[in-house]
């Protein structure tokens, strides 16, 4: 957190070093973190990109039904079938679930996964934000989500905007409110969250940006018996990171990118707010206010950006939930496809949308479909992806993948493509020093 209170102390500007460089925990997971530690390890990294893209990952929590979206069964019985029909899209032969009119005139941009396959089965972002597990290398704090690697490998854009942002607020469930952790590489690189605490944290407490301004100065009046003693060259370091710390705290970029007020009221309209929210329970809700942030985000220098969406675990009432989440979703998720697109960013930004596990063909007595890990969706648009095309395919009654399934290691390494990540060639080092690949499977074929 900012620490600079204006208590009493021994130095001439009222401010101790020891506050001056726990500036800006910047609500970086479960664990505070000052932004002087997180730019100490991003300078170990040594490494920045070299061009600007970006992935907008959208997670739909609690597991959307397959055969309710992107994947209808009009030739299974009733009770597998459902309520919907399919509607044609604007590309010949593709056909989607009747509440994504939007989406569907907007087929050319998406590619549709129907043969998602390896959820390890459980209520958690876990797969849908690294590719991995909950178990994989769990004793050294498990592997880094695609955010935690991108801002390892890559560093910031820009010095004043954090590379991984996670916007989604904590669910009464907390798993799915997961932004995606930075495993075994630390909290160093966990997401900056800009929901409660992380906003707070952006304020400055008992000082003025005059006085934080005046950067010079306040570092000649910090320890200078240690800066005269010390041979290596480690305080010359830190006055650079300590200078970056500032530069997030006195630049509005990161703030203004937050601030929907600054955008026009026309474009706020396209997007729509996802209210009212409804189905939320324990999970999150539809805010499709999300989804202009994000786009603002990687705007600003933002490498990773991920969100919760909605609350899919429709063990009752799954045409009623699909209805509302999915218009909202529809409306929401073309709006981005759309104004990145008019902005010149749809092939550096790279969206997905997915969740957990897939549900169940049968209907049970409530209406509703339960969980079905065997198979399931998604959606990616952008990041000069090939898109306009369905990729697999599961079996006439959507039980399991009929051909090319698809796993989460390989939309992920797609993903990494997209940021210029080589899948196939990076490795970051774990704990013990030993390289480890960010992912063991290729890019998909079909797309890049």
């Amino acid at each position: 957190m900012l620490t600079i209170y204006g208590r009493k102390n021994p130095y001439c500007d009222g401010i101790s070093r020891r506050s001056f460089l726990t500036i800006g925990a910047l609500g970086l997971g479960a664990t505070a973190l000052n932004l002087t530690d997180v730019f100490r390890a991003e300078a170990k990294a040594g490494t920045t990109g070299s061009q600007h893209k970006a992935v907008i990952n959208i997670f739909l929590g609690g597991g959307p039904p397959h055969q309710d979206m992107w994947d209808l069964k009009m030739e299974a019985p009733p009770e597998i079938r459902g309520e919907f029909k399919p509607i044609a899209t604007s590309v010949s032969g593709i056909q989607i679930g009747e509440v994504f009119p939007r989406i569907a005139r907007m087929a050319d941009k998406c590619a549709f996964i129907r043969s998602m396959v390896g959820a390890s089965g459980g209520h958690d972002a876990v797969q849908c934000m690294s590719g991995w597990s909950m178990r994989d290398m769990q004793a050294m704090g498990g592997r880094p989500s695609l955010g935690a690697v991108a801002a390892r490998v890559q560093g910031p854009v820009d010095p004043a905007v954090p590379p991984f942002v996670g916007l989604a607020a904590r669910t009464q469930h907390v798993p799915w409110s997961d932004a995606g952790t930075p495993g075994f590489l630390g909290t160093a690189y966990a997401p900056f969250k800009p929901d409660g605490q992380g906003m707070s944290d952006m304020t400055l407490k008992g000082t003025t940006l005059d006085q934080l301004g005046d950067r010079k100065r306040l570092l000649k009046s910090f320890d200078d018996l240690h800066r005269d003693i010390d041979g290596s060259g480690q305080m010359k370091g830190m006055d650079a990171i300590t200078e970056r710390a500032l530069g997030v705290l006195t630049s509005s970029k990161l703030k203004d990118a937050l601030d929907l007020g600054k955008e026009s009221a026309k474009v706020r309209e396209r997007y729509g707010d996802g209210k009212p929210y409804k189905y939320q329970y324990d999970g999150a809700p539809t805010v499709n206010d999300h989804l202009l942030v994000a786009r603002r985000l990687v705007e600003a220098g933002a490498r990773c950006v991920t969100l919760s969406y909605g609350r899919w675990d429709s063990h009752g009432k799954n045409f009623d939930l699909v209805r509302d989440h999915g218009g909202k979703l529809d409306q929401g998720l073309t709006a981005l496809i759309e104004d990145l697109d008019g902005r010149g960013m749809l092939n550096d930004v790279a969206i997905v949308c997915w969740g957990e596990f897939g549900r169940t063909p049968r209907i049970n007595k409530e209406a509703g479909r339960d969980h079905w890990p065997q198979v399931s969706c998604a959606l990616l648009a952008g990041g000069g992806l090939r898109t306009g095309q369905v990729i697999g395919s599961t079996n006439r009654l959507g039980e399991h993948a009929k051909d090319r399934p698809v796993t989460f290691q390989e939309v992920f390494a797609t993903l990494y493509h997209c940021l210029g990540i080589n899948p196939e060639t990076t490795t970051i080092n774990d704990p013990t020093g030993r390289p480890q690949h960010v992912v063991e499977k290729p890019a998909m074929r079909e797309l890049v």
